[in-house]
C-alpha cells in the first residue's frame, strides 16, 4: 500500500503527529509520502489513498484548497471525504450543527465587507473575535469590555477581505475546562485538556484524558450530526455554567494528540487500511 500524506511547504508550525504517524506506518508495511497540497508535480492518481493531515496554510487560499479536495477524490481515496472536508472550511459549518440540535459557544458571524458599529453582541461578556476560515491561532483576538472599541477597529480592519466569526470569551478555558476529543473510526480513543491560544501563542495541552459514559454519550450525540464515513475528527468543547458547548469540529487537519495516546495511531492505521481495502 502506497499512501499520499497532504501537508503543505513550509509548515508554519512542526506537526507533533507526523513523525509518530510515519514511524507506525513504516512498522505497519505501508509506504507513506508526505505531499504538499499545493504542489501541481504531484501525481496523486498513482497513491492507494490521500490522507489529510498538515495542510495548515489552506486559509491563504480557501478556494483553490477547495477545488484540490475535489480534484483528488476523483483520482483517489480521499481521507476524510470531500463531502465532509469542504463544508469544514468555514466555520458557518457551526450555525447548522447548532439547527441539528448541538449545543455550541454562541457564534455570530460576520460577512466581508459587513459594516460593524458594536462587538457587545453577548451581555456584556468578553469577546474572542476570530477568522471564520482559519487555522491554528491566526488572527484570534481576546477583547474585554473595557476593549470593546478597539474590538469594532479589529473586527472592521479584517472584514474588508474575509468573514469573521465573534463569540463569548468563556472563563472556563483559563482552567483548562477545553478538551480536544480524537474521534477516529467512529470512536473516541482519548482527548487532552488545552489551555487558551491567542494569535500564534503557544498550545499548552496535558496528558492524555478518557471519557466517562456521559462524555461519549454527549460525543455520539454530536458526531450523529456530522458528516459522516470520517476516518478521523476533533470534537474541542468548552465548559459553560455546567454545559459543554461544541467550539469546533474539526475535520480537515487537526492535531490528533497521537504522543498522548499511542494506541490511538493503532486503530488510525487499521482503518485506513480497511478503508483502503474497500475503496471507501
Amino acid at each position: 500500500m502506497r499512501i499520499a500524506v497532504a501537508t503543505c511547504r513550509p509548515l508554519p508550525e512542526p506537526d507533533v503527529d507526523e513523525p509518530l504517524l510515519l514511524e507506525a506506518l513504516e512498522k505497519a508495511g505501508i509506504v507513506a509520502e508526505m505531499t504538499a497540497w499545493d504542489d501541481p508535480s504531484v501525481a496523486w492518481d498513482t497513491y492507494d489513498a490521500c490522507v489529510v493531515r498538515s495542510t495548515w496554510n489552506y486559509l491563504d487560499a480557501p478556494g483553490e484548497f477547495a477545488d484540490w479536495i475535489r480534484e483528488v477524490s476523483t483520482k483517489t481515496l480521499l481521507l476524510n471525504p470531500a463531502e465532509a472536508m469542504i463544508p469544514n472550511i468555514h466555520k458557518r459549518y457551526l450555525l447548522n450543527l447548532e439547527k441539528a440540535g448541538v449545543k455550541i459557544v454562541p457564534t455570530k458571524v460576520l460577512g466581508k465587507g459587513e459594516e460593524v458599529e458594536r462587538v457587545d453582541f453577548f451581555e456584556g461578556r468578553a469577546i474572542v473575535i476570530k477568522p471564520a476560515i482559519s487555522a491554528g491561532s491566526w488572527l484570534t483576538r481576546k477583547f474585554i469590555p473595557s476593549q470593546f472599541s478597539e474590538g469594532v477597529t479589529f473586527l472592521a480592519q479584517n472584514l474588508t477581505d474575509q468573514d469573521m466569526l465573534v463569540q463569548p470569551y468563556l472563563e472556563s478555558v483559563e482552567r483548562r475546562e477545553e478538551i480536544a476529543w480524537n474521534w477516529i473510526d467512529g470512536e473516541v480513543t482519548h482527548g487532552v485538556r488545552k489551555s487558551p491560544r491567542f494569535d500564534e501563542g503557544y498550545e499548552d495541552v496535558s496528558n492524555a484524558v478518557y471519557p466517562t459514559d456521559e462524555d461519549r454519550q454527549r460525543l455520539a450525540h454530536i458526531m450523529d450530526r456530522a458528516p459522516q464515513n470520517l476516518l478521523y475528527a476533533r470534537i474541542d468543547l468548552m465548559e459553560d455554567q455546567g454545559d459543554w458547548l461544541l467550539s469546533e469540529l474539526e475535520l480537515i487537519e487537526p492535531s490528533l494528540f497521537f504522543k498522548q495516546n499511542p494506541d490511538a495511531i493503532s486503530k488510525f492505521i487499521e482503518a485506513l487500511r480497511r478503508r483502503v481495502a474497500f475503496g471507501k
